[in-house]
């Protein structure tokens, strides 16, 4: 074919209907046809070229990162960081260059703080990444190759083996026991065993489809190839993206709470200033001398340290977070967690362990029970558990243990002295359990080789093995689905021999069979016989086996996590409500959230949702739905999306766990997303606002607590720097209104806010969890930082303040005079008055309502912070330089005398009011 042909032939490579059917409704002849492409050959290279330019490479869209510039120019997006910013620039335009100059590094010094801690949150996160480029095997010009993913396109011939994870959207099109896991894309924590032959409905969910495989799930054993259908965006991966950036985020509680006080912030400085100059008219003033007091008063309104000390807030939440487990990429998901209302959690591999074990046995004995260590073992009746090498002694648990090793694919290997398997969990969990019952499988299978097998397929349910015996015949192991195997069994095997099989015993498997599949445990059955001569055992003619002696029936389940049912009862106590969104059946999620305490087993049906009553559902069939579910089964990520959503919508702060990909748009969507790192997908790590390290469920209710600590010291350094600033503003307008000299310059007030505020905040910031923080109900996330009753109380204890202040510079003005050199005595009484009155109120901040002298924790920081900025008052009193850049003069003994009775004043006030409430609270 000459070029021009064939680039002819690639713009009609691929001729749809109007209305093609969905792939996984056709069978691989009509796959291939529509395709142009050829079953066994592939697709030629020069096909190959052309559909590369007319597709594009299979690569998704990445998240892309934040450019490093831009992450810091996002620290002074907040408005009180603009206020500030203001304020410096309006100083420098007046000539006032140090203090202009102080404001600016203060904001230059919150901004280096965020940008750092979200940069070393970031490297953590770049650390869990996989930077391995994935590798594809194709069938191309009848030829296999390795060649990048990113090359593949819709057409190709992808052969598929153990361990591969899938390089694109495909149609099944051969398979030799092909097993997928899908757990990361549908949910479901069973794998999916794959088989080309099938033909499906047109609506077939995804979870259900067996004769498709898609982009990012992995093979756990087998081999098979597909026809790549769909690539990059077009992928059941990429519409997930799409749906992630169709999921907005959201800011936050505290991103809202202190844009509200910052818009506050900006009326009171106009408000302060406007009122300032109107009255310093009114009583005649000059105009530069009314200037002068609206910079102090502006001044002192803005509380330089709220941007830094909050952020430092945030940042120590986030290291403590991280050195627990849980990284966070953003300083506000710190107090958001501390908000959350709901925890919307996955269950694979979040709740449960994605690991399946063997819990049950049944034998003609009666039913064995093992620990989920798997070293002790009981059977039904006996009086004590014994040791499981013990208990194999058994002759049904042996015969059992022996076909479940020999009928078995799996491997075992020992990581970290901890046993291990690989390939699918069904058969590594029976493995593990013949593994530790003693019984080694290398010396089983070593002595018993296999000679022929019969691969599990759906068609007929199950799988066996043929194997030599030293006595040169064949012992046939069989494992399956229980109904199925107990139709070939004729036998059933006995400590005593083997008994036929009678109707009555065949209906007593038959029902416990339906018992222990009500019990939420998946089922096998197991049989073997050796008499199997005839047996024709080969992948492409398995023949039906007859005459089967039938061993018993395990039961599998996927544990709970340790801490999973702890920690879900620690978020009831603290009112944070969960729901579980899940992949799996319904009865199955009904069952979990019973043994996890989530809902009891009278109201699991009723509380346990099924994804289809979801898609009709108006907002009003939404607010009834979410009122009264627990669980949410066989959902897809568009359902997750949509549980989301509608919580928000009603006014819920909604924290989303995942690992997989179908989480991902909701975790983006969340108002904080939780991934797990170890068995999370990259996708979810991408969308999250936090990653879990350890996968431990239980961390992520310890960052709800640490969220919660954060909040309640925000609350308490707010409660501090509005105080004090309001204390200052009350200062300076009482001596204008009484028409005294003003007490305080511009440096003082700034000396003020940046020392005497940001030390004994910070210190604020680092104190101890108050008793029962995980008992309390999740505040309310439309209620603002200050609410009137949060103001009420700042302003009487800043009128407290205040006036201590105020009496000490009123007295200092009788003593020295109102001339300069009594004026500067005067004020530098008054100045250190209020520093001094300011750091004391440090511990009337520690709680609203317990005295300063009850509380049973002890914080060192502040007793740090309070002894270092009392020593640097002194020095601002005493060494010279710092006399000359704050205007300060010494003071003397009589002086002291008088600053020590008005520092003690407002602490006496306040601790007796607060004696008060306590004692009519307890009346």
């Amino acid at each position: 074919m000459s070029q021009a042909d064939q680039q002819s032939a690639s713009k009609r490579d691929i001729q749809e209907p109007p209305l093609p059917a969905p792939w996984h409704a056709q069978d691989p002849g009509e796959v291939s046809a529509r395709l142009v492409t050829d079953l066994n050959e592939g697709l030629s290279t020069p096909h190959a070229v052309a559909r590369l330019e007319q597709y594009g490479p299979n690569t998704l869209p990445g998240q892309g990162t934040t450019p490093l510039l831009v992450l810091f120019a996002q620290q002074f997006k907040s408005l009180v960081v603009v206020l500030l910013i203001t304020a410096a620039t309006v100083s420098w335009a007046m000539g006032d260059i140090v203090e202009g100059g102080a404001v600016a590094i203060v904001v230059v010094f919150n901004g280096l703080i965020g940008f750092f801690t979200q940069w070393k949150a970031r490297s953590t996160l770049d650390a869990l990444r996989d930077l391995q480029v994935p590798v594809a095997r194709v069938i191309r010009d009848g030829q296999e190759q390795s060649l990048p993913a990113s090359t593949l396109v819709p057409g190709d011939l992808v052969v598929l083996t153990e361990g591969d994870k899938v390089p694109a959207d495909g149609r099944i099109v051969a398979s030799n026991r092909l097993t997928i896991e899908e757990a990361t894309l549908t949910g479901e924590s069973v794998p999916s065993s794959k088989q080309s032959t099938v033909q499906l409905a047109l609506r077939t969910p995804l979870g259900d489809r067996c004769n498709m495989a898609y982009l990012g799930t992995i093979v756990l054993q087998g081999r098979g190839q597909m026809l790549i259908t769909e690539t990059a965006s077009f992928t059941e991966m990429g519409r997930i993206g799409a749906l992630m950036k169709s999921a907005e985020d959201r800011p936050t509680p505290l991103q809202l709470q202190l844009d509200q006080l910052g818009k506050l912030l900006v009326l009171v400085v106009l408000g302060i200033c406007s009122l300032v100059a109107l009255g310093g008219w009114l009583r005649g003033y000059d105009a530069l001398y009314v200037l002068e007091v609206a910079i102090a008063l502006a001044i002192a309104a803005v509380p330089e340290g709220l941007p830094a000390v909050a952020t430092m807030t945030l940042a120590i939440g986030m290291q403590r977070m991280a050195k627990r487990g849980a990284v966070l990429k953003r300083l506000d998901a710190v107090e958001t967690l501390g908000a959350t209302t709901v925890i919307c959690t996955d269950k694979t591999g979040t709740l449960t362990r994605n690991e399946m074990t063997v819990t049950t046995l049944v034998s003609h004995a009666g039913q064995w029970s093992f620990t989920a260590q798997g070293d002790q073992a009981r059977l039904d009746g006996g009086e004590h558990s014994l040791p499981f090498a013990e208990a194999a002694h058994h002759p049904e648990l042996n015969k059992a243990l022996q076909v479940a090793l020999l009928c078995n694919d799996a491997a075992v290997y020992e990581s970290h002295g901890q046993l291990l398997a690989s390939g699918d969990p069904t058969e590594g969990a029976l493995l593990l359990w013949a593994e530790r019952s003693k019984i080694g499988p290398q010396a089983a299978r070593a002595t018993l080789p296999r000679v022929a097998e019969i691969p599990f397929s759906s068609d007929y349910k199950y799988m066996a093995t043929v194997h030599k015996t030293a006595c040169n015949q064949r012992l046939v192991c069989v494992k399956g689905s229980p109904g199925t195997l107990l139709a070939l069994c004729g036998w059933q095997f006995t400590a005593s021999g083997i008994a036929l099989l009678g109707h009555r015993e065949r209906a007593r498997w038959e029902q416990t069979n339906v018992h222990l599949a009500q019990t939420g445990l998946r089922v096998l059955g197991l049989a073997y016989t050796e008499r199997a001569a005839n047996l024709v055992a080969t992948e492409e003619r398995p023949g039906p086996i007859e005459g089967l002696i039938f061993v018993g029936l395990v039961g599998m389940t996927d544990p709970l996590r340790d801490e999973a049912k702890p920690a879900i009862q620690t978020c009831s106590d603290a009112g944070i409500r969960i729901l579980m969104m899940t992949g799996d059946q319904q009865p199955t999620a009904a069952r979990i959230a019973t043994q996890l305490g989530m809902v009891s087993a009278e109201d699991a049906g009723a509380r346990t949702i099924h994804a289809k009553d979801l898609d009709e559902l108006d907002p009003e069939g939404w607010r009834s739905v979410l009122g009264r579910a627990s669980v949410f089964a066989r959902v897809s990520a568009l359902h997750k999306l949509r549980i989301v959503e509608n919580l928000q919508t009603q006014g819920a702060i909604v924290a989303v766990t995942g690992d997989g990909i179908n989480d991902a748009p909701a975790l983006k969507r969340a108002d904080i997303g939780v991934a797990m790192g170890q068995k999370g997908c990259e996708l979810a790590k991408e969308a999250a606002d936090m990653v879990i390290t350890d996968d431990n469920f239980a961390t992520i209710v310890g960052a709800v607590e640490q969220g919660r600590i954060v909040y309640a010291n925000i609350s308490r350094f707010v409660h501090y720097l509005f105080s004090c600033n309001l204390a200052e503003i009350l200062l300076v307008s009482a001596t204008l209104a009484l028409g005294w000299p003003l007490p305080l310059l511009a440096l003082q007030l700034l000396w003020l806010n940046m020392f005497t505020d940001i030390f004994p905040a910070l210190a604020l910031a680092l104190e101890p969890a108050a008793p029962g923080v995980m008992r309390l109900k999740p505040r309310n996330p439309a209620e603002p930082l200050v609410t009137p009753a949060f103001a009420w109380l700042i302003i009487w204890q800043a009128v407290v303040l205040a006036s201590a202040a105020l009496v000490a510079f009123g007295s200092a003005l009788a003593l020295y005079g109102a001339d300069a050199e009594g004026l500067s005595h005067a004020m530098t009484i008054a100045f250190t008055t209020l520093a001094l009155v300011q750091i004391v109120h440090t511990f009337n901040a520690r709680s609203r309502t317990r005295s300063a002298f009850g509380l049973s924790s002890i914080n060192l920081w502040l007793w740090s912070a309070v002894i270092g900025c009392t020593l640097m008052q002194i020095a601002a009193v005493y060494v010279p330089a710092l006399q000359q850049f704050l205007r300060t003069v010494a003071l003397n003994m009589q002086d002291w005398l008088l600053i020590a009775v008005c520092a003690g004043y407002p602490i006496a006030v306040i601790e007796t009011v607060k004696l008060a409430q306590h004692h009519r609270r307890t009346r």
